[in-house]
């Protein structure tokens, strides 16, 4: 089932307890996980989008997003919701087809210690901003990186952010269910925080584009963020999300039972109409 979430309905009241969290110590360089240290609750992969029609605002928001969420008394209480009390997380940053870059390799996020280093090394990161919006390219860029790390996880999740939909690539849709029929699921975060612009390729209803040719698989949801205000918000709600492996209130219908409100092509439509090519 897919499901959508407004970000006020749903900011992690059911997911945890209380308790204090200890204040951030310095990262440490882990080894390699032994076989005993292998299982995790979810093998994670944050896919950033950094097209051109990310501002450089938005693209220091979405970064700085992710590191305090991940180093929040929230999220780190939902980390001891699982059995293990563990996550493996990779952080990659996508454009083109042919253009992803990983910005954080695989490693757990246990505890506080963990969270800082995965928080500092997000932000340490230089800024980028590449052409093109491939959502497809990074769900296949995705797909292997599960199963070359050493983690085993009970649940694959890729989390896709986005302003926009695909236009270079092969069609999302099929980049999509190639992932679900190895029984992952996608999760969105569809940005649509300024107004439509033709000029850089925006969509009415991204979010309806989303839910419907995007995200898929057991307990798939979307959660949008309409202004910049909401983006540390959202990110926080979804990650909490993903890591207590809960699922929103507001249930949207599956799009295997109707046509996709938004066409699932519109992304390509537009190049076509504006570039001919």
């Amino acid at each position: 089932m897919r499901w959508c979430v407004s970000i006020g309905a749903m900011l992690v009241a059911g997911v945890i307890a209380g308790g204090d969290v200890p204040g951030l110590a310095a990262p440490a360089t882990a080894p390699a996980p032994a076989a005993t240290e292998a299982k995790v609750d979810v093998e994670l992969i944050l896919a950033v989008d950094v097209s051109y029609s990310m501002d450089m605002d938005e693209l220091a928001l979405q970064r700085e997003g992710y590191a305090l969420a991940v180093t929040s008394r929230e999220f780190l209480q939902a980390l001891k919701t699982g059995p293990t009390g563990k996550v493996a997380v990779t952080y990659f940053e996508w454009a083109a087809s042919s253009d992803q870059k990983i910005i954080v390799p695989w490693r757990v996020i246990d505890g506080p210690e963990s969270a800082g280093a995965l928080a500092e090394e997000i932000l340490k990161a230089p800024l980028r901003r590449a052409s093109r919006t491939s959502i497809s390219g990074a769900i296949n860029f995705a797909i292997p990186l599960f199963e070359a790390n050493e983690y085993q996880g009970l649940r694959r999740v890729i989390d896709i952010s986005g302003d926009g939909p695909n236009n270079n690539g092969e069609l999302v849709t099929i980049a999509r269910d190639a992932a679900l029929a190895k029984g992952i699921t996608i999760n969105g975060l569809p940005i649509m925080s300024k107004e439509t612009n033709y000029a850089t390729m925006d969509i009415e209803n991204l979010d309806w584009y989303y839910e419907d040719c995007v995200i898929g698989g057991a307990g798939s949801f979307v959660v949008p963020i309409k202004t910049k205000e909401k983006f540390k918000e959202a990110i926080r709600t979804k990650l909490i999300l993903e890591v207590a492996h809960r699922v929103p209130e507001m249930r949207v219908v599956p799009a295997a039972t109707r046509e996709p409100r938004v066409s699932c092509t519109i992304g390509e439509k537009i190049w076509q109409e504006r570039w001919g090519r």
